[in-house]
C-alpha cells in the first residue's frame, strides 16, 4: 500500500513539469509562445526582438497550432508589457478570435505590437520569419549576384 502511494506520488510529480512545459512552443526565431486558452497566446520577448520578431513567432505558432488558411487574422489583444505567463518578462498577447480583442480591429501602416486590435494575416506575419532563414546560396556564393 505504502509503495503504491509513493509510486503514484512520484509519477504525479514527474508528470507535472512535462505537462506544464508541453504548453510552451518555440518559434523558428527561438521566441517562446505560451498558450493561454483555445484562441489566445502570449509571445515572450527575448534578445531585443522587435515587432517583426514577435509577429513572426505569433504566425509560426498559429500555423502550427491552428493550421488552415493563411488568411487567418492574428490580433494584438494585449499590447507589449509585463508578461502574463512569465514573471519578470515582457510579452504580447495575441488572439485569433476578433471577438476577444476588446478593441475595434484595425489595420496599421507600420508593424506594431503596442496597439490592441491591430491585426495581420498569418501569411503576412510569417514573412517576417524569413529574417531568420539562411539561404544556402548566400553561404556558398556570397558575392554572386542573382
Amino acid at each position: 500500500m505504502q509503495k503504491t502511494i509513493v509510486l503514484g506520488f512520484a509519477l504525479a510529480v514527474g508528470l507535472v513539469p512535462v505537462s506544464a512545459s508541453a504548453q510552451v512552443f518555440e518559434a523558428v526565431n527561438k521566441l517562446k509562445v505560451v498558450a493561454l486558452n483555445a484562441s489566445d497566446f502570449e509571445v515572450i520577448e527575448a534578445r531585443g526582438e522587435g515587432p517583426r520578431g514577435l509577429w513572426c513567432a505569433a504566425a509560426d505558432y498559429a500555423q502550427a497550432r491552428y493550421g488552415g488558411a493563411g488568411q487567418q487574422r492574428i490580433y494584438v489583444k494585449t499590447p507589449r508589457g509585463a508578461a502574463q505567463s512569465v514573471s519578470g518578462r515582457k510579452g504580447v498577447v495575441f488572439t485569433v478570435d476578433a471577438n476577444r480583442v476588446g478593441a475595434a480591429p484595425q489595420q496599421s501602416l507600420s508593424v506594431t505590437v503596442r496597439t490592441p486590435g491591430v491585426n495581420l494575416s498569418r501569411n503576412h506575419s510569417i514573412q517576417f520569419c524569413k529574417d531568420y532563414t539562411i539561404e544556402i546560396e548566400d553561404v556558398l556564393y556570397p558575392l554572386k549576384k542573382r
